[in-house]
């Protein structure tokens, strides 16, 4: 292997590295620990997991299966506002969403008040159900992610042949068999891969689970390690997560494996069927209620709550943590981009299967949780740390203190793993439509690859890398369980406050970070929302 494959095959084992590490417990596991932790919390962990996997998947599927259909298969009042509108639930991170219904449905909140006031009711003399418990977060999170079904599968329904429907219908199939005998399964390995995504994210998710007090191992790993102290626990939960989540990758790979349809598009599968009367209302209530439920509420709420405490705006300190935040942000954007940028164009340049191998390994992070990430790393940095430190005190009797794990460098680390593979894959589908004759022509011209770099493929390549930047700079501002274990001493974010300060009970005050949080999320949502008005058009509709 020369040296330019070698290098490549190192800096993707480098960003691989935390995932390693998580995943070597795997394979020698401490049984003392384990057989502690099975006796104590994981039997719980696991039901609970269970439970949220199983609810959380069959709320998304419901909502993002009827939405997508509605849209792409129906002309009725409002679609073309609903068809983008039902994207923002995507800039509202899970937790944010948690801490705004909490504040309407909670004892104290507008809507339990009304209740009291309205029909005289005192404590103890009406049922009302409590957010916070695990059917409130399969509520919150059913609501903030089924977009992911939504998107994957509108696509799938739009390429979708008419001639299928026709045919069903000259047998005398009704437009409900159509939908579930020839549409539902050519659309199903979408669904799976959006329902799978959706899951992920469910089982990634701390600030919820924590918030609403859901013993999950996402908030067992980080009681265990900052709780108890106790690392290696820590670690043997995050690998018992991390094989959960590679289960749900193989059933997704696995259920696409099995379900292989193939049709032939139609040149008029653009058609909406124009909805009237009941039918027409009803199709509009379906999709408007999500867009509702998952952004309108909770962004209103934050609102209130803004607008309750104006003087936070005003403060030095709030202002300090959106630096904070957006720096951090920047810089994470910035180095993760040109990682990606290099790794992709390596990729390019030397496609052998173990440069291949390697770079898709460096580029799982997003698939995997925050939380398990951080652990990955925080353990490898310690022991260098330690390292460092007992040389340097042999050498020139100066302990240096922690150089690697308790500064920022460790949170640009993690977030460059967890977030890796999104301008990784934005990039790479750039290039993709840069033809390689153009290197090949420039190279005869005499140009290196450092110019053909320059002079081709940045030009060419600038609304990728801008996309990239911002995507990643918007999921380095929602991500909280990394931040919260990797972030310096008294060094907070947007996301970390509004955290801190609804788990004080002091939701107002949280109003606005997360309204902040939630303003930079619309960036990439009405990006996208554009780039789907934009394909619309071009298909006809």
């Amino acid at each position: 292997m020369t040296r330019g494959p070698l290098v490549l095959f190192g800096v993707a084992a480098l960003v691989g590295l935390p995932l390693i590490v998580v995943a070597l417990s795997l394979l020698n596991p401490n049984w003392d620990i384990l057989s502690h932790l099975w006796q104590t919390v994981i039997p719980e962990y696991i039901s609970h997991s269970l439970i949220l996997l199983v609810s959380v998947g069959l709320g998304v599927t419901l909502l993002g299966v009827s939405t997508a259909w509605c849209v792409s298969q129906y002309d009725f009042p409002g679609w073309r506002w609903v068809s983008w509108g039902l994207l923002l639930p995507l800039a509202m991170p899970a937790y944010i969403s948690a801490y705004t219904y909490t504040g309407l449905l909670d004892y104290a909140g507008p809507v339990q008040q009304a209740l009291r006031d309205t029909f005289d009711l005192s404590i103890g003399e009406y049922w009302f159900p409590s957010i916070r418990s695990i059917e409130g977060a399969i509520f919150v999170l059913s609501l903030v992610l089924y977009p992911y079904v939504y998107l994957i599968t509108r696509a799938a329904f739009m390429q979708q042949s008419t001639a299928a429907f026709e045919s069903a219908r000259t047998l005398g199939a009704g437009p409900i068999r159509s939908f579930f005998r020839v549409a539902l399964p050519l659309a199903r390995p979408a669904i799976a891969t959006g329902v799978t995504l959706a899951l992920m994210e469910t089982l990634a998710d701390y600030g919820t689970m924590e918030y609403f007090g859901v013993t999950v191992f996402t908030t067992g790993i980080f009681r265990t390690w900052y709780g108890m102290g106790d690392a290696q626990g820590a670690l043997q939960l995050a690998s018992i997560l991390l094989l959960f989540v590679i289960v749900l990758i193989l059933i997704e790979r696995y259920s696409r494996r099995q379900a292989k349809f193939y049709q032939r598009r139609s040149q008029n599968n653009s058609f909406r069927k124009p909805l009237r009367g009941k039918a027409a209302w009803l199709a509009s209530a379906v999709c408007w209620l999500p867009i509702l439920l998952g952004f309108i509420i909770p962004a209103s709420q934050l609102l209130m709550w803004s607008i309750e405490r104006a003087d936070i705006w005003t403060q030095a300190s709030f202002w300090q943590l959106t630096l904070n935040t957006l720096w951090l942000g920047l810089l994470a954007a910035t180095i993760t981009v040109a990682l990606a940028l290099w790794l992709a164009y390596g990729r390019r340049r030397h496609p052998t299967r173990a440069i291949r191998t390697a770079i898709t390994t460096a580029g799982l992070g997003y698939a995997i949780p925050g939380i398990v990430i951080a652990v990955g790393i925080l353990i490898p940095l310690a022991w260098l740390d330690h390292r460092i430190i007992d040389f340097s005190k042999s050498v020139f009797d100066v302990n240096p203190g922690l150089l690697l794990s308790g500064t920022v460098v460790a949170l640009i680390f993690a977030y460059t793993v967890r977030f890796l593979s999104i301008s990784l894959q934005t990039i790479s589908s750039g290039l993709e439509q840069i033809t390689p004759q153009m290197d090949d022509s420039a190279r005869t011209l005499g140009a290196s690859s450092r110019r053909i770099m320059t002079r081709i493929h940045l030009p060419l390549l600038k609304s990728s890398i801008l996309a990239a930047l911002i995507l990643v700079l918007v999921d380095v501002m929602k991500e909280l369980p990394a931040t919260l274990v990797l972030r310096p001493f008294n060094f907070n974010t947007l996301a970390v406050k509004a955290f801190e300060m609804a788990s004080d009970e002091r939701l107002a005050d949280a109003g606005p970070p997360a309204l902040m949080i939630v303003l930079v999320g619309l960036i990439p949502v009405l990006m996208l929302s554009r780039a789907l008005r934009t394909q619309t058009i071009k298909t006809g509709d």
